[in-house]
């Protein structure tokens, strides 16, 4: 999966769209030091989001903003 595109929201939240699911838009808000998936506007066009898919998305997200070493040390990494 790639990201497409992302961009900046109000405070503390981004939006980005995935290669995976290109017609869903999904919603990240900041905890601590990282992004994490907080909504998804999903697209019936898109096949079903599993927790592995939220996971590499929040994974390729905070990896494009240089937070990779704090979302590698969040308190549940399943990584």
């Amino acid at each position: 999966m790639e990201m497409l595109s992302f961009s900046y929201q109000r405070r503390n939240q981004m939006k980005a769209m995935f290669s995976r699911f290109p017609e869903s838009v999904v919603t990240f808000r900041m905890i601590r030091s990282y992004y994490f998936v907080y909504n998804i506007r999903w697209s019936e066009n898109d096949p079903i989001v599993v927790k592995k898919d939220l996971i590499e998305m929040e994974w390729l997200l905070n990896k494009e903003l240089g937070l990779e070493e704090e979302y590698r040390k969040r308190k549940r990494v399943s990584l």
